[in-house]
């Protein structure tokens, strides 16, 4: 995914979120254009319980949170309902409470998506094992520069790799494919 307009984006509206009292990452543009696609492919929050399929109405996104011992990964709930500056406050809070190990035990709890970065840690890319009863997880490598071709001329531009984890007995590859062209159309054509 080229992070061009998203970097560009982030850029233009950090300083007003900081005097709001968050720091913007590129991790919510991330968690955004996941609840969208979330919202046109419901399969991928949903959940298998026996041989049923559970569709969740409320879309509950988990954020993989490095701490001291392993991950932990909080839960923004509601996440369908927040705009960018919301969700970025709920990562923000809750990732700090995460660290300093100040979370309540329901908001570890009700996750239907997760989304994890090992690519703030340098990783290119990675391989996210689903957080069951979950079906999806999306995995975000490190943005880096990268030459592309762009109306025939080579250009550097931010890129990054994604990865879905996904469970296979209820989502097919199509569907799959789908939605990460979802986001990838998201990311590349930002509107906020």
């Amino acid at each position: 995914v080229d992070c061009s307009a998203i970097m560009a984006a982030r850029e233009k509206l950090k300083t007003d979120f900081e005097r709001a009292g968050a720091k913007l990452t590129v991790t919510p543009f991330f968690v955004l254009a996941a609840v969208r696609a979330l919202k046109k492919f419901p399969i991928l929050n949903a959940s298998v319980e026996g041989d049923t399929i559970v569709y969740k109405k409320a879309i509950h996104v988990g954020i993989a949170v490095n701490v001291e011992g392993g991950l932990l990964v909080p839960v923004i709930k509601n996440a369908g309902d927040k705009n960018l500056q919301q969700i970025s406050e709920a990562i923000n809070d809750l990732g700090e409470r995460a660290r300093a190990r100040k979370l309540n035990p329901d908001e570890v709890k009700g996750g239907t998506f997760s989304v994890t970065n090992p690519g703030q840690y340098g990783a290119v890319i990675g391989t996210p094992i689903i957080n069951q009863p979950q079906v999806a997880i999306l995995c975000m490598g490190g943005i880096k520069k990268r030459a592309v071709v762009v109306d025939d001329a080579i250009v550097a531009r931010p890129m990054i790799m994604l990865a879905l984890s996904f469970d296979h007995r209820i989502i097919d590859g199509a569907v799959a494919d789908q939605f990460m062209a979802d986001i990838q159309k998201q990311l590349e054509n930002w509107q906020g």
